[in-house]
């Protein structure tokens, strides 16, 4: 569907999970996923879970995401959401730290779904162009997301039309992140 992508997410991982046990000599870990089935699960401790990431195994799609709003998503958001199952990652782009965001599970992919959908119902409702989330920054009212036009990322405040291009791609973005521990 768009190979350059899931290849430019695998190689970030790959960078990401290398940098964390080059620091930390193990798998990533995460308190936050503690206690949540996934195949990402490598071990778990009392209070984190350690992860590494999984060949997704659900539908290669935003199907329900599709159906709900009649649009056509983006391939390199397609493949974002459905080329593996990891835990979120730190990353940072340019002068930007944030939470890049992966699916954990199945279960966590249809939930994702949901949230696309109301993302997107209220872009529809405020007239703005539909943009599909892949990171949270350290404001609630700031995301990365994918402009589902033009294929973009951008940083948009919530709500609003702002938005600042960060990258003419999907691919282009993923490939300049650097791992944040």
């Amino acid at each position: 569907m768009d190979p350059q992508t899931a290849q430019a997410l695998k190689a970030f991982t790959q960078r990401y999970c290398d940098a964390w046990r080059h620091e930390h000599t193990s798998w990533p870990q995460s308190e936050e996923l503690h206690g949540v089935p996934s195949p990402c699960i490598v071990s778990s401790t009392d209070h984190v879970v350690l992860w590494q990431p999984q060949p997704f195994d659900g539908e290669p799609g935003l199907n329900a995401v599709e159906r709900a709003m009649d649009i056509v998503i983006q391939p390199s958001a397609q493949v974002f959401y459905t080329t593996q199952y990891a835990g979120d990652m730190q990353a940072r782009h340019g002068a930007e730290t944030f939470t890049l965001l992966q699916t954990w599970s199945a279960d966590d992919f249809r939930r994702v779904q949901e949230n696309l959908i109301g993302h997107l119902v209220t872009q529809r409702r405020l007239k703005l162009s539909p943009t599909l989330f892949i990171a949270t920054l350290d404001s609630e009212l700031e995301v990365i997301s994918v402009c589902n036009l033009r294929g973009e990322v951008v940083q948009e405040s919530l709500g609003t039309a702002k938005r600042r291009v960060l990258a003419p791609s999907l691919t282009d973005f993923l490939s300049q992140l650097e791992p944040v521990l």
